[in-house]
């Protein structure tokens, strides 16, 4: 479920909180420069992994870095696109890291397009489903042995899985978009709050909490749209915190949110930079969740289906500057 209640923050300034500023105006300058000089031309090629469908986006060049790009909730395709939305955030991510000389790895969610036989019946899904998933393709690359450094990338839900996924498979790196600090269970009830009256809310926020502990509630309350069969997929990423894989992260963290971002807001990024107080710390005033600069409620809404517009400013070349550090 999506929310869009108005609401905006205030300015003020991104910050990069772990490394003195001057090494961040130089990281900074060394991505931008890089991808001047970054071949335009770029490789995308299909791969398979298991039964995930994927696709391979490579630069110019020998032992490029690489980011697996971990798409967001709902059943969200390798371009970050799903059904009546097609922001294409995932598809630019990947060219924009490409220009700076970045490989990418991107791939199909489970549920994105008719459910594959190979991932068993629907009601045995369940979220850690799709950490497997991307440790497999964290396998794939790490065994690959055409790249230098992995780091993951997860927007909104996927920082959730590339936090789990992380602690699996040995990476350098974990960027975090727009990812919800609290568990997703209340997050979705902060966002009912918002847009339901009182007596509708109620029984569904009872509803939520319900699931989330492991119960069965059949039939669900009007608004909620929830089959008994489906709950206890639904308790499974309900229920899990992002905050305790957050604090057990050996590699380092970049952690960016948006000003303009109505579905995961403020106080989310505050939890998160709170239980991670090394992480490096990336605020952009007018970003929103599909990481483009919007201005008013109409034009948030108008970006979910505008894949022509271009990622935040200084969004690309700050991942750019953080995966490549150890480079500079």
């Amino acid at each position: 479920m999506r929310s869009w209640p108005g609401r905006s923050w205030p300015s003020c300034s991104w910050s990069f909180c772990s490394r003195p500023s001057r090494f961040w105006r130089g990281a900074l300058l060394m991505a931008a420069l890089s991808a001047s000089l970054a071949v335009a031309e770029a490789r995308e090629s299909v791969v398979r992994i298991g039964a995930i469908d994927a696709v391979l986006h490579l630069p110019e060049g020998a032992r490029q870095p690489i980011a697996l790009l971990i798409a967001g909730s709902g059943p969200t395709d390798r371009d970050g696109n799903g059904p009546r939305l097609s922001p294409a955030t995932l598809k630019k991510l990947a060219a924009a890291l490409a220009a700076r000389g970045i490989a990418s790895l991107r791939y199909d969610k489970r549920g994105a397009g008719p459910w594959k036989s190979e991932f068993g019946r629907l009601e045995g899904f369940r979220f850690s489903h799709f950490v497997d998933d991307a440790a497999a393709l964290l396998r794939f690359v790490t065994e690959d042995g055409r790249f230098g450094s992995i780091a993951v990338i997860g927007h909104s839900e996927g920082g959730l899985v590339a936090m789990l996924a992380a602690q699996r498979v040995a990476v350098a790196r974990v960027v975090l978009l727009t990812t919800a600090g609290r568990r997703q269970g209340d997050l979705l009830k902060a966002q009912l709050q918002r847009q339901l009256a009182p007596p509708a809310y109620a029984p569904i926020a009872a509803a939520i909490d319900a699931i989330m502990a492991g119960r069965i509630v059949d039939p669900p309350p009007p608004g909620l749209s929830i089959p008994a069969a489906m709950q206890p997929a639904f308790a499974s990423a309900f229920a899990e915190d992002p905050i305790k894989p957050l604090t057990e992260l050996g590699q380092p963290v970049l952690i960016v949110g948006g000003g303009r971002d109505r579905q995961v807001d403020r106080q989310d990024f505050e939890k998160l930079t709170a239980a991670r107080p090394s992480a490096r710390q990336l605020w952009l005033p007018r970003m929103n969740h599909v990481l483009v600069e919007v201005g008013d409620d109409d034009d948030d809404l108008a970006s979910y289906t505008q894949p022509e517009r271009e990622l935040a400013d200084g969004l690309v070349d700050a991942i750019a500057a953080f995966i490549t550090a150890d480079r500079q």
